[in-house]
């Protein structure tokens, strides 16, 4: 019982692919943003699958949009 309260009580999370999909950048691109800390990922225990946070995901690609819209 207490792990499935634990687990409701997770902040939703994004694997890599579906991060990348939302932030319109390559799988390779959300790997080299973590590794040089500018994007840091979670890894799962057992796996060890990057795991993005999915308000994180949510607000970076509102800061992208922001800046191509004052690019053009």
């Amino acid at each position: 019982m207490g792990m499935r309260k634990a687990k409701s009580l997770a902040k939703p999370v994004l694997l890599i692919a579906e991060a990348a999909e939302v932030l319109g950048v390559s799988q390779v691109t959300l790997r080299r943003w973590d590794a040089s800390g500018r994007f840091p990922a979670r890894r799962h225990p057992i796996n060890g699958y990057r795991l993005f946070e999915a308000d994180a995901v949510l607000r970076l690609r509102d800061e992208i949009l922001v800046g191509e819209r004052e690019a053009s």
